[in-house]
């Protein structure tokens, strides 16, 4: 199990990414969460199989259609047994 922290920019507020990040993180079995951040970007803190996080992160780039994503910013994170479901935070 691997866990990353997601720093994401672009038009990627009020364009229904966090509702699309936690879909597709259902859909992949990952847990963690996604936030709106003050400065436009979204974070997101999943953790899961290596091979389906690689998945997940390019239909991340991708985003929902109203959205577009210029960067991502990876960090390796530490695996929290907290986060059994993934979530949306506010």
């Amino acid at each position: 199990m691997i866990a990353l922290r997601i720093y994401i920019s672009g038009i990627v507020q009020g364009v229904g990414y966090r509702a699309f990040t936690k879909r597709l993180a259902h859909s992949y079995a990952l847990s963690g969460w996604v936030r709106n951040l003050p400065d436009g970007r979204v974070e997101v803190f999943v953790q899961g199989d290596k091979d389906v996080i690689w998945d997940f992160l390019k239909q991340l780039w991708e985003g929902p259609t109203a959205g577009r994503v210029d960067r991502m910013e990876i960090l390796k994170e530490v695996p929290s047994h907290e986060e059994r479901d993934f979530t949306i935070r506010y």
